[in-house]
């Protein structure tokens, strides 16, 4: 089983065909990641996400990663309440490697050995 962490992240998610929504993760691992959507997604849909790892987690700079994703959950809401939306990351780029070489270095093992 995949480690999983309770990190709150600033996400930004594009759906397909849609505009960008601001979020922020409820959990994250090497290959999925969990959040709140303010409007509907259905499972198998492609995302892009962009998180920003801050400081204190990376001990150094911030760190931005974007990468695609699919939807494999989705947890259906109250009326009018947000959809809990569960994505399984499929490919990924770090925009800012300066700064935090230890920190990167540790995801990209991370990645590859759940790969």
């Amino acid at each position: 089983m995949m480690r999983r962490f309770d990190m709150r992240l600033p996400a930004i998610v594009r759906l397909e065909g849609a505009d960008e929504v601001r979020t922020e993760t409820q959990n994250v691992s090497a290959r999925g990641v969990f959040f709140y959507l303010d409007r509907p997604v259905s499972a198998g849909a492609r995302l892009e996400v962009t998180l920003t790892f801050p400081p204190h987690v990376t001990l150094t700079d911030s760190v931005r990663v974007r990468f695609t994703a699919r939807v494999i959950r989705v947890e259906s809401p109250l009326p009018s309440a947000r959809v809990g939306t569960a994505a399984i990351i499929e490919d990924y780029q770090f925009l800012r490697s300066n700064g935090a070489p230890d920190f990167l270095s540790a995801l990209q093992k991370e990645w590859k050995a759940s790969n």
